[in-house]
């Protein structure tokens, strides 16, 4: 009964049949490619960003933010004219639509159309600006943890590049802006660049003030050959010192920023809770008792 249950399994089970049809070429498949909307939307951009004639005054200028905000292509300022081109049209047609739609007069017509073209055209700028705050903050955020990951490793015997290249994989997860441009630094010396470049380079990359300083010492230290064990440990010390100091300004300008919203927002209710009985009870019978008189 064995054999021949297993018999009639091989034999019209198709057990066998299917490795062989796997193993065999598959016929060419022919089928409709559809982009998907992004890549419509990307092609778009890229088009409209080609038929703007950029300004070589302010190129380096637009080039130096988009890289501080994280955007290396080559293709970054067409895609940031694209934008602001795509960005303006969509804008100043929604508001006609809009205004159109609501029968509005030719005068409000063409002032909220012409209020949306400008707010499409300032888009794209305060998004990279934006964008550009945003990596500076979280830079410095991460600047201290690396700095210890770095004493760590060059008292462990580590040299400066190996110490960075370390630095920049343990760290990628939690600090990907920072460890990034840390990784640039290495692909940059192993791509024949000194290191004084290099290093300048980073500076200017992220456009931070914290990480200029630190290249500033990481570059007097290889000039003069002190230790970079405990020229990073001071400097370490130097940013947390810093970050609290900055902290408890913050927090010494919160009693100056509460006077607004207190001013404004809680105040009058408290005078509507404490008062408006009062107001209420003499509008209902002091004003007629005077009336009477």
């Amino acid at each position: 009964m064995a054999g021949g249950t297993a018999f009639l399994l091989l034999r019209f089970g198709g057990v066998r049949v299917r490795p062989l049809d796997r193993l065999q070429a598959l016929p060419p498949m022919v089928s409709q490619f559809l982009p998907s909307p992004g890549l419509i939307w990307r092609d778009l951009v890229s088009w409209a960003g080609s038929l703007v004639p950029a300004a070589p005054k302010n190129l380096p200028l637009l080039k130096r933010r988009l890289m501080r905000a994280g955007f290396r292509d080559p293709r970054a300022v067409r895609f940031f004219h694209g934008a602001r081109v795509c960005s303006t049209a969509l804008a100043g047609a929604g508001a006609f639509l809009i205004g159109w739609r609501s029968y509005a007069s030719s005068q409000d017509l063409f002032l909220l159309t012409g209020g949306a073209l400008l707010a499409g055209y300032i888009a794209p700028t305060q998004y990279l600006r934006w964008s550009v705050a945003r990596r500076k903050r979280a830079i410095e955020r991460a600047l201290p943890n690396v700095l210890d990951l770095m004493v760590v490793c060059v008292e462990a015997g580590l040299g400066l590049d190996q110490t960075v290249i370390q630095a920049a994989q343990e760290l990628r997860l939690a600090h990907p802006e920072l460890c990034g441009e840390l990784a640039m630094v290495n692909l940059e010396l192993r791509a024949g660049k000194r290191r004084v470049e290099a290093l300048h380079n980073l500076g200017d990359r992220t456009g931070v003030e914290d990480v200029k300083r630190l290249v500033a010492v990481l570059v007097q230290t290889d000039r003069f050959g002190t230790s970079i064990a405990q020229s990073l440990r001071g400097h370490a010390d130097y940013l947390r010192v810093m970050a609290r100091q900055r902290a408890e300004e913050r927090a010494a300008k919160l009693a100056v920023k509460l006077v607004f919203p207190i001013f404004f927002c809680v105040l009058p209710s408290l005078f509507v809770v404490t008062i408006g009985p009062v107001i209420t009870r003499l509008t209902r019978d002091l004003f007629p008792m005077l009336e009477k008189m």
